[in-house]
C-alpha cells in the first residue's frame, strides 16, 4: 500500500505548510504558490487522485502506475514527466529502483518505487535555501536529480574497491574459477549501473536547451553541474569496466604462459631422457656380435658417454630457458 510522504505548499521560497491531498487543487489556485507532493509506491487510487488534483496527463500517470520504465524525459502540454533510475547496494549486488517526477509551473510530484533513498534530505536542503526555492519547481527538480546522481557515487566506489581486492590475486599463473566468477559479477554490476547513469546526461541536456518556462536561465548552471557529475561517473565506470576486461585477459594470458613453461620443461627433460633410452634400448636387442663386448672398458665408457651427452643436452636446454 502506497503512502503520501509529504504534501507541502511553498510560496516565494518559503514553506507555507502541509496540505491534505484533497485541498491541493485549491492551493494551486493561489498566485505564486507551488505544491510538492511526495509519494512512495502509491496504489492506483492514490495516483488517480493526484492526477485529478494536479491535472496530470493520462499517459504519464499510466507510466507511473506500471513502474517499469526506462529513464526518459517527456513533455505533456505545460508539464514534464521524467523517469530516473535509482540504485542501492544490497550485499554485493546493485538493486535498481525508479523515481517518476511530474513537474509543472506550480507543482512537483515525486513518486518513488523500489530501491531508493527517502527524499527527506532533499526537502530539508531546499527549505534551507529560500533563494533557490524561490525559483519554484525547477529548483526542486534540480535538487532531486542532484540527490539521485550523488547516490550513485558510493556504489561506484564500492565496485572499485571490490575490483581492487580481486585485482592482485588475478595476476597469478593459476586459474581460479571462483575468482573469475566474482570478477564477472562485478562487471555485470558495473554495466547495470552504467545503464542507470547514462540517460542522465541526455535528460540534463534537454533541460538545459529546452523548457525555459520550467528551467529558467538562472537554473541552467545547476543542471550543467548535475550533467558534469553524471559524465564523471560514466568515465569512471568505463575505466573500471575496461580494467575488469583487461584483468581477465591478463590472467588468462598468464595461465597460458605458465602452461607453456610446463610443456617446455617436460619437453626438455624428455629430450634429455631420450639419450639413455636410445642407447640402452640397443642392448635389449641381444646382438650376437657387438664390437665393444671384447673391450674391457667398453661398458664404463658407454655409460660415461651417455652421461656426458645428457649433461651437455641439459646445459644447452637450460641456457635456452627450457629447463
Amino acid at each position: 500500500m502506497g503512502a503520501v510522504v509529504n504534501s507541502v505548499a511553498y510560496r516565494r521560497g518559503k514553506r507555507v505548510g502541509d496540505i491534505p491531498l484533497d485541498a491541493i487543487s485549491d492551493e494551486l489556485a493561489t498566485p505564486g504558490t507551488f505544491v510538492w507532493l511526495g509519494l512512495h509506491e502509491p496504489d492506483p487510487s492514490m495516483l488517480r487522485k493526484a492526477q485529478e488534483e494536479f491535472g496530470l496527463h493520462e499517459l504519464a500517470v499510466e507510466d507511473a502506475l506500471n513502474a517499469h520504465q526506462r529513464p526518459k524525459l517527456e513533455s505533456y502540454g505545460d508539464g514534464l514527466f521524467i523517469v530516473l533510475n535509482t540504485a542501492q547496494m544490497n550485499g554485493d549486488s546493485v538493486e535498481i529502483g525508479e523515481t517518476h517526477l511530474f513537474v509543472g509551473a506550480n507543482y512537483v510530484v515525486s513518486v518513488r518505487h523500489g530501491a531508493s533513498s527517502a527524499y527527506v534530505p532533499v526537502r530539508q536542503r531546499c527549505e534551507h535555501d529560500p533563494h533557490g526555492l524561490a525559483h519554484g519547481p525547477g529548483y526542486v527538480l534540480y535538487a532531486l536529480m542532484d540527490f539521485v546522481v550523488d547516490q550513485y557515487l558510493p556504489i561506484v566506489t564500492r565496485l572499485e574497491e571490490a575490483f581492487e581486492t580481486l585485482e592482485q590475486a588475478l595476476f597469478r599463473e593459476e586459474f581460479d574459477r571462483d575468482r573469475i566468477a566474482r570478477l564477472y559479477h562485478i562487471k555485470r554490476q558495473v554495466l547495470r549501473l552504467r545503464n542507470v547513469v547514462y540517460p542522465i546526461e541526455e535528460i540534463c541536456a534537454q533541460l538545459i536547451r529546452l523548457h525555459e518556462d520550467l528551467v529558467p536561465r538562472d537554473l541552467r548552471a545547476y543542471f550543467r553541474d548535475v550533467q558534469d557529475h553524471a559524465s564523471r561517473l560514466l568515465r569512471t565506470l568505463d575505466v573500471v569496466r575496461e580494467m575488469l576486461t583487461t584483468a581477465v585477459q591478463v590472467n588468462l594470458a598468464l595461465v597460458t604462459v605458465g602452461q607453456n613453461e610446463v610443456v617446455k620443461r617436460l619437453a626438455g627433460w624428455g629430450a634429455v631422457l631420450a639419450v639413455p633410452t636410445v642407447v640402452f634400448s640397443l642392448y635389449g636387442m641381444n646382438f650376437e656380435f657387438m664390437p665393444e663386448l671384447r673391450f674391457h672398458y667398453a661398458y664404463p665408457m658407454l655409460l660415461g658417454a651417455t652421461a656426458t651427452a645428457c649433461v651437455a643436452l641439459w646445459r644447452r636446454l637450460h641456457r635456452a630457458g627450457w629447463i
